[in-house]
Formats: structure tokens, C-alpha cells, sequence
């Protein structure tokens, strides 16, 4: 996935995910949007990873094409 895929990826996940905050504003979400929910935050921090893996790639030389999308285990670990 290119960078400007990846920032396509990433625009079209908030979008929705934004839709789906404004959703929850008072009446709530039920356990399918918020399975959902779950799901956009997970491919987002995968696209923000894959994005600054593939810049770090570009800045010290390497091939940004390289990069591959960690799996949501090893992502979702990371400390903050």
C-alpha cells in the first residue's frame, strides 16, 4: 500500500468512525456498531504504524514499499 493509499485509508477510517462517535451521543451504540467501532480503531492504529513505518523506511534509505501492515496483536500492544 502506497502513502497516499495508506492516508486515503486512514481519512475514509475517521470518517466513519466519526460517524459512528456522533451516533453514540445519546441514544448509545448497540454491540454491532460498537463491535464496528472497535474494528476502525484497530485498522487505524494499523495505518498510522504501517504510515510512520514506511516514512522511517524512506528517511534512512530504505524502500517504504517494503512495509507491510503489522498484525492488530503486535500493534494494539505497543506502550504508550
Amino acid at each position: 500500500m502506497s502513502e497516499d493509499d495508506t492516508l486515503a485509508t486512514i481519512d475514509r477510517l475517521i470518517e466513519e468512525e466519526r460517524e459512528l462517535r456522533s451516533r453514540a451521543t445519546g441514544t448509545g451504540l448497540d454491540e454491532e456498531d460498537r463491535a464496528r467501532l472497535r474494528h476502525l480503531q484497530e485498522r487505524l492504529d494499523q495505518c498510522w504504524d504501517l504510515l510512520r513505518r514506511r516514512r522511517a523506511s524512506a528517511e534512512f534509505g530504505g524502500d517504504p514499499d517494503q512495509a507491510q501492515a503489522r498484525p492488530v496483536s503486535e500493534v494494539e500492544s505497543y506502550q504508550q
